[in-house]
């Protein structure tokens, strides 16, 4: 197996990939972006990428919401969560009086922005790929440098204790400066659509790209009820603007549940109907193992139970008295 992941080595991404069975002997790519991480799978560069696609404190990752939106289709096939925690570092001799610019990755910098306001006020903000690849910039001959010791452009950087571990020339400046303790990021390994789906584990969810395909009262509505009608939850949904035109929008949608799961299917048959135009990013076990509350009408049993039923009341139909055709009116064309 070969994967890539966005990079460079020490990133949240890699952390998450490594807990997959089998990366730590597979062969793994650092990329600079999402969109090129998923760019190497659909070239089929690599057999599947993992990459960011929700945070707890900044909600939705808008480079893979968006790229997993478009172009040929894609398969999530799994889930991984990591707790977040930052540090700021730069290099040694440095002080923290002497930060004037920090550079991280925006979701980053948003997660310590509390931290940064009372210890680092006034401190500018330099935006980078990733939360490594702002770390390695303050090394000499790293990224970002035209030579060796040349500055980055920035003082310090914010970053995972990860890179700390692999790159100990980092000096550490404070620990733990996130704003919320409990934050975590979810990540999902994205494969070709030919990849078997995982199976049904109880505790799964489902992801879909829904485009809002009229613009009027009730669009959303019509949307929605597929899913309520059907007992399915919706545990995520944010609106994403296409970009073709001002006001189109399309939607990102976790439901618990399976495709296998009765009511998650005949939720989609539905969806299909209003909306043909949806794709299907896969189902997977849920990374916190959260088994879906069902109530018993819309249990599998209870699908199948009205089938049946339906089902009979055709077959007597198709078998009954043919009704004749009504009489033709005079005077009717």
């Amino acid at each position: 197996m070969r994967y890539a992941y966005l990079g460079p080595a020490g990133t949240f991404t890699e952390a998450a990939l490594l807990g997959v069975e089998g990366a730590r002997e597979a062969e793994r790519l650092p990329v600079s972006s999402v969109p090129v991480a998923l760019a190497a799978v659909r070239s089929g560069e690599v057999d599947a990428a993992m990459v960011p696609i929700e945070n707890s404190v900044e909600g939705g990752v808008t480079a893979t919401l968006d790229a997993v939106a478009t172009g040929s289709e894609l398969r999530i096939v799994r889930e991984a969560l990591v707790p977040i925690s930052f540090v700021l570092v730069a290099p040694p001799g440095t002080a923290l009086a002497d930060v004037r610019a920090v550079s991280t990755h925006s979701h980053a910098w948003a997660q310590v922005r509390g931290w940064a306001d009372e210890h680092l006020p006034g401190v500018d903000y330099v935006p980078a790929s990733s939360t490594a690849a702002a770390a390695l910039a303050l090394l000499p001959g790293g990224p970002g440098h035209e030579e060796p010791g040349r500055s980055a452009g920035f003082d310090a950087a914010v970053c995972s204790p990860v890179v700390v571990e692999q790159h100990p020339e980092l000096e550490v400046l404070a620990e733990d400066i996130g704003d919320n303790g409990a934050a975590v990021t979810r990540f999902v390994l994205v494969a070709r659509p030919e990849t078997p789906l995982p199976r049904r584990t109880g505790a799964d969810r489902t992801t879909l790209v829904v485009p809002l395909w009229e613009d009027r009262a009730g669009a959303l509505m019509e949307i929605l009820e597929q899913f309520a009608t059907r007992g399915v939850n919706l545990s995520r949904i944010e609106s994403r603007p296409t970009g073709n035109f001002l006001g189109e929008y399309f939607f990102s949608v976790d439901v618990d549940g399976h495709i296998l799961d009765a009511r998650v299917a005949d939720a989609l048959e539905g969806l299909r109907r209003v909306c043909p135009s949806t794709r299907f990013l896969g189902s997977y076990p849920r990374a916190d193992h959260k088994v879906a509350t069902v109530a018993r009408h819309h249990s599998d049993g209870a699908f199948r139970e009205a089938e049946a039923w339906v089902a009979a009341l055709q077959r007597g139909a198709d078998h009954g008295p043919r009704t004749p055709p009504a009489p033709e009116v005079a005077g009717s064309a």
